[in-house]
């Protein structure tokens, strides 16, 4: 009775199957090239995939309150331009006022996405596209034309993405702080609840004093801090600062956070499922690679996963509304009464 319980726990978890998936394709790719488990690999995995496994994060914080943002790129290409920019022309060379820099840049950059989806009422999908094209464009201007801030403008700075703090690389060390905070501010704080509150029922949740127009604003502050984050990596990363970084990689971020049982509608997303579904594409893009698989496939095989993904969602969400009209997204509404609505 009780392995029936375990196995009814694991088979009713996404985390869980989708661990397991993880793990079986951990052990196919290993079978085919032995190189691939070893710590090395593990790492150089884990850094080349710094990017999404940040601006996953601030994805899941989005699309939890129903909305969605594909202006990350171009933002993750502002921030990055223009401390590349500072750093070339010797305004600033400390690499920690380069992401202080670089976070507020993410913040001015969510701020306005989110004034406008909050206050103004466009759909995400209008207004992120909108800025989308005005922050690259502004990358551009900020390049002067396209220019780039090459290793040696960097100085210090291009050392952070192969300099190592207890044995890890610091790249790594910025993707463990975001998740354990992350993690932390999710699953046990106020804010992180009302989050959730919004995405499940943002009617609701206004009802109950929550200021959804806030919380909608929050989120793409959050994501802003992010992204600004994800594109000093790729400049130290890259060792350069370019106006084009992250061109048409919006679809990862949103792929990852999918996969890892994120929401399309809001409301439905964990910390956890992200960092596996983050993981697990990962893995198979590795694998792919090493089997030698075109990447015009791999691209298709993405796609095939985000539809299978979102199915999966759709009918799961369907299945929660059949047994229980009364909720949306496994929310339930609540009402109370006051003391003069209430009769004897």
């Amino acid at each position: 009775m009780e392995k029936k319980s375990v196995m009814k726990k694991i088979t009713g978890s996404r985390e869980a199957l989708l661990a397991i998936v993880l793990i079986v394709l951990f052990v196919i790719i290993t079978a085919i090239n032995p190189s691939f488990l070893t710590p090395k690999s593990l790492m150089d995995m884990l850094k080349n995939n710094a990017v999404t496994m940040v601006m996953s994060l601030g994805m899941l914080c989005v699309m939890l309150v129903g909305g969605i943002d594909i202006s990350i790129m171009s933002t993750l290409a502002l921030s990055g331009m223009s401390i590349g920019m500072l750093l070339k022309y010797g305004h600033i060379t400390s690499t920690l006022l380069a992401f202080i820099i670089a976070m507020a840049i993410g913040i001015a950059c969510g701020l306005v996405v989110g004034l406008v989806i909050s206050r103004a009422n466009v759909p995400p999908i209008i207004a992120t596209m909108g800025f989308m094209y005005i922050y690259r464009a502004m990358g551009y201007l900020v390049s002067h034309g396209g220019e780039w801030a090459s290793a040696a403008a960097l100085g210090d700075f291009k050392n952070f993405a192969t300099s190592t703090f207890l044995g890890i690389n610091k790249v790594i060390w910025v993707i463990i702080i975001c998740y354990v905070v992350f993690f932390f501010f999710m699953k046990w704080t106020r804010t992180g609840r009302r989050i959730y509150a919004v995405g499940s029922n943002a009617s609701a949740a206004q009802v109950s004093g929550i200021n959804a127009k806030n919380i909608n604003l929050l989120v793409y502050v959050i994501m802003g801090v992010l992204t600004a984050i994800a594109g000093l990596i790729v400049t130290t990363r890259l060792g350069s600062g370019q106006p084009s970084a992250g061109l048409n990689f919006e679809m990862d971020c949103i792929t990852a956070s999918v996969v890892g049982g994120t929401s399309m509608s809001g409301g439905r997303g964990k910390v956890m499922g992200t960092v596996v579904g983050v993981l697990l594409l990962t893995v198979l893009t590795n694998g792919m690679t090493l089997v030698g698989m075109n990447t015009y496939w791999q691209q298709v095989l993405k796609g095939v996963i985000i539809v299978v993904s979102v199915l999966a969602d759709t009918r799961g969400a369907y299945s929660a509304r059949t047994a229980h009209p009364f909720q949306r997204n496994g929310a339930p509404f609540r009402f109370k009464l006051s003391k003069a609505q209430q009769v004897d």
